[in-house]
């Protein structure tokens, strides 16, 4: 039943969701019918009407400046209190506006939600040893929030910057810059892509880079940054596994610097990166780390990439010998 009342708010009723601490995420689909995701799992909970999805998202864009109309018909935006929006209408969406808010956590996730003591240790050790860290896993497996929680162990001393196209990090550090990227606007103002903060950000002193999500030319700009000195540094990207996290970054590379031989650009990965977190979500809904593997040294007798890994569902197997400390 449609709640005539309640889609007179800002976002058209959603609030009583958006404001309950247990929900994930709240989707709308097809411009009607409302999801929401409780402890991973998915429930449909009412309908709205197309004409209040449409108001909703006018809401949220109007002060980012972000674009979404017939030619341009996905965005992505950030909500005050750090939520993400994700909004698609047709022509992509065929049969309706669909909207996705993630909800940012008030409350930091910990290490702990995670994984037992002794993998924390191992993860805690990583941030310790000033290692290069992937997290990688499937969508909604929680790549963000664990990346979050590792950055909050990073030494209150150092310069932190994150890089995001929608910025979701909150880490409670004294000494945070956060970027965001920018998209083209219809007026000729330019996109800002996460390579050119990229770039940027490599000249305001960074201790320590933490990139939200690596998926084009950022990775040639990003691994070149991991070889010159910024260690410690942290990213996401989308894979099935450790060993699939480094082939992805090898893919993007091989994508973006036409020229460079695979050989070269295995070296170039497995120098940068020292280990990969790998996260993933069980059937209950429940994320956790489902392996830490540590990238072995470039070889060149065998110079294809590959890992030892040290964590296997929730099971310390091996000890970490990289690290930059």
């Amino acid at each position: 039943m449609i709640d005539l009342v309640a889609e007179q708010s800002p976002f058209g009723g959603l609030e009583r969701w958006l404001h309950d601490p247990a929900v994930t995420e709240v989707m709308v689909n097809a411009g009607r019918d409302i999801w929401v995701e409780r402890q991973g799992r998915l429930q449909h909970v009412g309908h709205m009407r197309t004409s209040t999805v449409l108001a909703v998202i006018e809401h949220v864009l109007a002060p980012t400046g972000r674009r979404l109309d017939r030619t341009h018909p996905t965005v992505d935006a950030r909500l005050p209190d750090g939520s993400r929006l994700c909004a698609v209408i047709e022509p992509v969406a065929v049969d309706g506006p669909c909207v996705a808010i993630r909800r940012f956590a008030a409350q930091p996730v910990p290490l702990t939600a995670f994984a037992p003591a002794p993998v924390v240790g191992v993860l805690e050790q990583l941030v310790r040893s000033r290692c290069n860290v992937v997290v990688s896993g499937a969508t909604s497996s929680g790549k963000t929030t664990m990346l979050n929680a590792l950055a909050q162990l990073v030494e209150p001393h150092c310069r932190v910057i994150t890089l995001e196209d929608v910025a979701e990090l909150r880490l409670r550090h004294p000494h945070v810059l956060r970027f965001e990227t920018r998209e083209a606007t219809p007026d000729g103002v330019g996109e800002i892509a996460l390579e050119h903060l990229l770039r940027a950000a490599l000249r305001m002193r960074p201790d320590r880079l933490v990139v939200g999500e690596v998926r084009g030319a950022e990775a040639v700009h990003l691994l070149q940054a991991l070889n010159t000195g910024h260690d410690g540094s942290l990213c996401t990207v989308h894979a099935n596994s450790a060993g699939d996290a480094l082939a992805r970054l090898a893919s993007l590379v091989v994508q973006h610097a036409v020229g460079w031989p695979l050989t070269a650009v295995h070296h170039h990965v497995s120098r940068a990166v020292d280990a990969v977190v790998h996260v993933a979500r069980t059937a209950d809904g429940r994320r956790h780390v489902a392996e830490v593997a540590e990238v072995a040294p470039p070889n060149d007798t065998s110079p294809a990439l590959a890992v030892r890994v040290l964590v296997r569902d929730g099971h310390v197997v091996g000890t970490l010998t990289r690290g930059r400390a």
